[in-house]
């Protein structure tokens, strides 16, 4: 269990103590997508999708995703979330949507689990809003891609 930081001695799982850490500057970017057909991307990007504007509620789901990460994932610290940023572009060479999150804080721990699960629920919430046209969509991709602050510095994925 060497260097997995969620486990005691013993090899039960913890919350990681941080008390100790300072608080610095933290920031976090990752990335997904959401493979679909052409036709899906069109009705997406021209308005046509039959629950409303898909990607302006994904990204308000991602925003609720990245402040609720601590609920979602047992181990997570709680965090004073200061500022939570989607990017939806659609890509018609996918074609699909890329999901882009960047998160920030001012704490003790990094904020990499809250931009993936931003990610995620982005890109969970867009195919909500459309498999009803595309069963067929792929969530893919997702991974952190740049990571700043704390005492491992900075970590910048390679493309």
């Amino acid at each position: 269990m060497a260097g997995l930081t969620h486990f005691d001695d013993g090899g039960h799982a913890h919350m990681v103590d941080v008390s100790d850490k300072p608080v610095t500057d933290r920031l976090a970017v990752a990335r997904g997508a959401v493979r679909m057909s052409a036709e899906t991307l069109a009705m997406i990007t021209e308005g046509r999708a039959k629950k409303g504007d898909v990607l302006a509620v994904a990204r308000l789901a991602g925003i609720m995703g990245a402040k609720r990460t601590a609920d979602l994932i047992p181990l997570c610290h709680p965090l004073p979330i200061t500022k939570v940023a989607l990017d939806l572009r659609p890509d018609p060479a996918l074609p699909g949507v890329v999901v882009e999150a960047t998160v920030k804080t001012a704490g003790q721990t990094g904020v990499e689990m809250e931009a993936l699960t931003a990610v995620s629920v982005a890109c969970l919430t867009i195919y909500d809003m459309v498999k009803a046209v595309e069963k067929s969509m792929q969530i893919e991709g997702i991974r952190l891609v740049l990571k700043e602050g704390g005492k491992s510095g900075r970590y910048e994925a390679q493309e």
